[in-house]
């Protein structure tokens, strides 16, 4: 089976609200093992639903429209599904009797206008709206499945789980189940180099990847009878791809640069102190998002100016006079500096030119040095990084991050 959905609101032609209905739909349907080929907008205008919804008619079995359901003369999806299917809008009394007592309990008083939601087709079956007042329905006519859901997401999602799909479950006989890698240090062409063979003879499972900043998923999915017989599909196709990559494949699902690395910190009872200069803050801001991590992170500064690297950190005038602030001589410094000074087992600096000016040919916009000190050694990678500064920003944290990272796995950074 296929699914088409059709967002309803002008205000979403407008970019004043975020379709993320769409989004969540689409998750859940693959999880059903039904496919989405088309995602539409339509303002409130009944002339164009109708086309819209026409065309979703015959190239997809199942329509899923959200939106439009409301009191107001612009809200036109039931009446305009009714009109193209060729059915009655009857009163469903048991809707309006909820309507009515949804105000009750607010203390509110019921407009006459709100009477006009509890009008739905005939012969569809029914769902109830509990966060809201415009209830839901599904009608099946022709072949086809239309879905008519609220557009607020706080009604729409949980009328979705609680009586649509256990509905669409029982009509797909497959199941999709995906399972998303998470890689740094490689991008998305050199990637492909390293797993063409692996992506040219893909069937089921199929590979997709994502480039996102700084970083590339691999999204591995399968179509079949149940997520068991799907996972034991993936799993060798899986375990090819961290064969090739090895060590850049630094989390699955959702899990970020950050949370992966601090959960290793804890896992190591290793403490943990920065000092930063380009990145303002942001690799502290990233580490202290982890929950649990106050018992490893002993402190974090922003040493911006050359007095503050000398003063808080002990870097040598010696070496800013030679070197510069923009040195893999400085970042060292910094680094032993935070460490020796906080007594955390780590330290990591940042020292770099963020943009978008204060380059210069020698030192361009995007060289960045970042440190690492422990007891035992010390290391530093120089980044030659590009785009603006958030971006530059960004990546040198994560870059940051996965130095860490790879020193706690193997007690190396590379």
């Amino acid at each position: 089976m296929n699914a088409e959905i059709i967002a309803v609101g002008t205000e979403l032609l407008l970019g004043q609200i975020l379709n993320t209905n769409a989004q969540f739909l689409s998750v859940e349907l693959s999880n059903l093992g039904i496919d989405v080929y088309f995602q539409t907008v339509v303002g409130d205008n009944q002339k164009r639903l109708e086309e819209t919804l026409q065309t979703a008619l015959k190239r997809a079995d199942i329509v899923i429209l959200t939106g439009g359901l409301g009191p107001t003369k612009d809200d036109l999806t039931k009446e305009t599904i009714a009109q193209v299917l060729n059915l009655q809008l009857k009163l469903h009394q048991e809707s309006l009797d909820k309507i009515k007592e949804f105000f009750a309990k607010m203390h509110r008083v019921m407009a006459s206008n709100n009477e006009k939601q509890a009008f739905l087709p005939e012969g569809s079956i029914i769902l109830p709206n509990n966060n809201g007042t415009a209830p839901g329905c599904i009608i099946e006519k022709d072949n086809n499945i239309v879905i008519m859901l609220p557009g607020p997401p706080k009604e729409m999602q949980p009328m979705f789980k609680e009586y649509v799909y256990p509905y669409l479950l029982k009509k797909s006989p497959y199941t999709i189940y995906s399972k998303v890698l998470r890689i740094f240090g490689i991008g998305e062409s050199s990637l492909e180099e390293k797993l063409i063979d692996i992506f040219e003879n893909q069937s089921n499972p199929t590979i997709a990847p994502y480039a996102k900043q700084g970083e590339v998923t691999l999204r591995i999915t399968a179509k079949c009878e149940s997520e068991e017989v799907a996972k034991g599909l993936i799993a060798p196709v899986e375990e090819q791809i961290r064969n090739r990559l090895g060590i850049m494949v630094y989390g699955i699902e959702e899990e970020s640069l950050e949370e992966v690395t601090c959960k290793l910190l804890m896992e190591k009872n290793l403490t943990l102190a920065t000092a930063e200069s380009c990145t303002g803050g942001l690799l502290a801001e990233k580490i202290t998002s982890t929950p649990g991590i106050s018992k490893c992170f002993h402190t974090g500064v922003v040493t911006y100016s050359n007095e503050s690297k000398v003063n808080l950190l002990g870097v040598s005038q010696d070496t800013l006079q030679q070197y510069g602030a923009v040195s893999c001589q400085t970042a060292l410094e910094m680094a032993k500096g935070i460490r020796e000074r906080s007594k955390a087992d780590i330290g990591i600096s940042i020292t770099g030119i963020a943009g978008p000016g204060g380059g210069t040919p020698q030192k361009p916009v995007g060289l960045v040095y970042v440190g690492m000190a422990t007891q035992q050694k010390c290391w530093y990678n120089e980044l030659r990084l590009v785009g603006n500064r958030e971006r530059i920003r960004n990546i040198t944290v994560m870059n940051a991050l996965d130095m860490l990272r790879k020193y706690l796995l193997t007690g190396e950074t590379k």
